[in-house]
């Protein structure tokens, strides 16, 4: 008699799901070397496989290419034998980093004697949804193993060569190292109803995170039955304040905005105050210039334009909240920080904002009166990232408010359970 898998009338999506269930199970126990050891294979494996996975990532660029995608995704699509090497050596830091699961977060002994703690956990199964980022591919797979949770990876169909190149190397990895190779695995199908039935997965997926532009966010936020870390989109402002050093405002501008464009802790509004506007816009524009970028600006901006050598085009109101990801930039000027605060809160996304100023009061009043996840005082927009805090990777940069906010690393991988140890206690 043929005996049935108990999966066997499943879809491939739910299959899947039941797999990385089974294999969160394994991995939630799993000591920290067990988990490193994996790591370390993945790093390893990554390099040495590096030929195969930019000659899968070839195919897709060419595809992207042939469709007039624009140079900013196609830049975030990119993989390089550089960009592999990068990737593994992220995935090392990881392995590097303490392990969150066991961490006691908080303990005591209660007045009737029972011993009381409150442990991390393993989340169990997370699903990421993302765009043409294939770095992601390996990012959310090296933290979800090293906080003990198994991953269900669900990339564009843009990096659909790239995604499965990559995963077939972390599961040989994984596998080979004695971890369950489940506990990496790409969620089958290309067509938008597989990424429909992951987000409808309750109950076998315990939380979903999606990467990528405003679209896609709002429609896993609004569609999914499993519980969301909403990641946001990057409207990223630089404020330049009435007492500032006006090199150093420059420098932090151009390394905010052109740095790399393409990723979402670039800066995508300027505000200048009005009392150092006509000193320090000919320099920014012409500093921007120099960096490619075209400045979408408002009247004052404007009348600084003839005299630069910047390419500088009227704003619209669509301006202002728009996340470019590429070589533009809005930009106006304001009457005061308290002016520039209320356009942050007007158009911003909740991301990154910084402010440039000699002033320790004004710094103290902007990082008080801006709500966004990260505020930076005299630095780049660009340091919002994972691996710049000391995290290793990142999962994503969550700009919501419950759980976790801002680069999520391992400690936001995990829950939270209580142990509750008594002798023998009844109430």
């Amino acid at each position: 008699m043929t005996t049935l898998s108990p999966y066997d009338n499943l879809s491939p999506v739910a299959q899947t799901a039941y797999r990385a269930r089974a294999a969160a199970a394994d991995l939630a126990p799993l000591p920290r070397a067990a988990k490193d050891d994996a790591l370390l294979a993945i790093a390893d494996a990554l390099e040495v496989r590096t030929a195969e996975i930019v000659e899968a990532n070839a195919q897709d660029v060419e595809r992207a290419r042939e469709a007039a995608t624009s140079d900013g995704v196609i830049d975030r699509l990119t993989l390089t034998p550089e960009r592999v090497r990068a990737i593994a050596a992220d995935v090392r830091g990881v392995a590097s980093l303490p392990d969150p699961v066991g961490e006691v977060v908080r303990g005591s002994t209660l007045p009737n004697g029972i011993d009381l703690r409150q442990v991390r956990v393993p989340l169990g199964v997370v699903g990421i949804i993302y765009e043409a980022r294939p770095n992601v591919t390996v990012d959310a797979a090296a933290l979800c193993l090293k906080s003990g949770n198994a991953v269900l990876l669900r990339g564009s169909s843009s990096a659909h060569a790239s995604n499965t190149a990559l995963v077939r190397v972390l599961r040989d990895a994984v596998g080979g190292s004695g971890l369950p190779a489940d506990a990496v695995q790409l969620v089958p199908g290309r067509s938008r109803e597989s990424v429909r039935e992951l987000m409808r997965a309750r109950g076998l997926v315990d939380v979903l995170i999606p990467r990528g532009g405003a679209s896609l966010i709002r429609t896993v936020v609004e569609e999914s039955t499993v519980p969301v870390i909403e990641t946001g989109t990057g409207n990223c402002h630089v404020y330049v304040d009435a007492q500032t050093d006006l090199a150093t405002a420059v420098d932090i501008l151009v390394n905010s905005k052109a740095q790399r464009p393409s990723v979402c802790n670039a800066a995508e509004t300027l505000l200048v105050h009005k009392d150092v506007a006509d000193a320090f816009l000919p320099l920014a524009l012409d500093a921007l210039a120099e960096a490619g970028v075209t400045v979408h600006g408002d009247e004052h901006v404007l009348a600084h334009a003839e005299a630069s050598k910047a390419t500088v085009v009227a704003a619209t109101e669509e301006d202002w909240e728009t996340e470019y990801l590429s070589y533009d930039i809005a930009a106006a000027v304001v009457d005061s920080l308290d002016a520039a605060v209320a356009h942050i809160r007007l158009w911003s996304s909740g991301h990154t904002e910084a402010i440039v100023t000699t002033s320790q009061a004004a710094a103290r009043r902007f990082t008080q009166l801006v709500d966004s996840t990260t505020v930076a005082v005299n630095a780049s927009t660009r340091f919002t990232d994972g691996g710049q805090f000391g995290f290793g990777a990142e999962i994503g940069i969550s700009t919501q408010k419950l759980h976790a906010r801002g680069p999520m690393g391992l400690p936001e991988l995990t829950s939270t359970k209580y142990i509750v140890t008594g002798d023998g206690h009844v109430r």
